[in-house]
């Protein structure tokens, strides 16, 4: 891989932030440009969240992702891999969790959670790989590690080894909570392989 650009998406508090750190920084370590870009609408309250992480041998121009050039979208919630989808490229993957957290004005009844999205999605998408995140970070003993198996389940399609995982989450996670994220990696990237 000589470069690739990646949207990591979700809603706050879902740990999109730190995901992409651990992407960011093992790029890094590995010799890689990196460039992370953060945007998010009200993300304290479970608004909108999307991180740009471009990854490049040479050089990283700009930060952003336009649509059409993401390599790879990993969705923290369905809705939020639906609304990013045209920024895949042809042949591109999404990594899905499968978890459905409903917007204010669905909550509000004003609008209505669209049905069938991993459906829509692998009719566009190239590749769709679909499933419960959340249950398996519950089963690692914390709902926050979604990310992680989300980032574990992605791994299997980024050129980096599972020693080199383990090492970034061992340097950016706090003490207590390497093990549980080590678990919550290796359980996402056995999920992965499960398409």
């Amino acid at each position: 891989m000589d470069k690739m650009n990646i949207l990591i998406v979700g809603v706050g508090g879902q740990g999109t932030l730190l995901a992409s750190v651990l992407l960011g920084n093992l790029a890094l370590d590995k010799g890689y440009d990196v460039k992370l870009s953060e945007v998010h609408g009200m993300a304290q309250r479970g608004g909108s969240v999307v991180t740009h992480v471009k990854i490049d041998r040479e050089h990283v121009n700009s930060p952003l992702i336009e649509p059409g050039d993401a390599d790879m979208i990993i969705a923290f919630e369905e809705l939020e891999a639906y609304r990013w989808l045209p920024y895949l490229k042809k042949g591109g993957v999404m990594y899905v969790n499968t978890q459905q957290i409903m917007p204010m004005p669905v909550v509000l009844g004003q609008a209505e959670y669209p049905q069938d999205i991993i459906a829509r999605l692998k009719e566009k998408a190239g590749r769709v790989v679909a499933f419960d995140a959340l249950a398996i970070a519950e089963s690692c003993g914390s709902v926050k590690a979604v990310n992680v198996v989300l980032l574990g389940a992605a791994s299997r399609d980024l050129p980096f080894d599972t020693d080199e995982w383990q090492q970034v989450i061992e340097k950016n996670v706090k003490t207590k909570f390497i093990d549980l994220n080590k678990m919550a990696f290796d359980q996402g990237r056995t999920a992965g392989g499960n398409e």
